[in-house]
């Protein structure tokens, strides 16, 4: 199996930290690590490249995550609905994908990309989910996204209350259950006493 050597310009989930020289497979380096600026080529004219901008690089890597922290406590609590077509059983028609998150949260404020939000597998049905957005190698926040099929079913179902079709028919079921033993002891109830009036 080929492999290439990179240095690694900043901290890589489940790679390295930003100095690092890692061995990846070339397609990873070639369609990901190099284009992104993540990552360099291990080779002896970046190695002492790096060397020499190690202090400046750190200090930009520092700066950038200060701006991250900063921005992450402005996100805090972000809540974000997506208003989407659904079947009867809340199965959506399509699915939701870290672009439609990404837009979401730009449109409340916070510019942030496709590549920053971390899904892993699309959303396909109602209701409320906890989304990451890495705002820098090292600092990520949770976003809770709130798929709904209108703007009055995404606020019930952020106070926790049943939207689905199934849910609803359920929690109306309960309801008659109820009522039919209530309306049945009832119908026994008259039935004795006209039993004990005959008597």
């Amino acid at each position: 199996m080929a492999v290439t050597e990179v240095i690694l310009l900043q901290r890589v989930e489940h790679l390295g930290q930003m100095g690092d020289v890692v061995k990846v497979r070339p397609g990873y380096a070639r369609n990901f690590l190099l284009p992104q600026g993540k990552a360099i080529r291990a080779n002896e004219a970046n190695r002492s490249r790096f060397d020499r901008e190690r202090a400046q690089l750190e200090a930009q890597n520092i700066k950038r995550r200060e701006e991250a922290e900063r921005l992450s406590e402005r996100m805090e609590g972000l809540a974000v609905i997506l208003i989407r077509q659904a079947g009867d059983s809340g199965s959506l028609y399509g699915s939701v994908s870290p672009r439609d998150v990404s837009e979401a949260v730009t449109e409340a404020g916070f510019t942030v990309s496709r590549q920053q939000v971390s899904l892993s597998h699309p959303i396909k049905s109602l209701g409320l989910y906890e989304v990451t957005v890495a705002l820098h190698p090292e600092v990520s926040v949770p976003v809770i996204v709130n798929v709904a099929r209108s703007a009055e079913e995404a606020e019930r179902q952020a106070l926790g209350e049943a939207v689905s079709p199934e849910e609803e028919a359920e929690a109306a079921g309960d309801d008659l259950l109820v009522e039919g033993e209530i309306v049945a002891d009832d119908a026994e109830g008259a039935a004795t006493a006209e039993k004990d009036a005959v008597a």
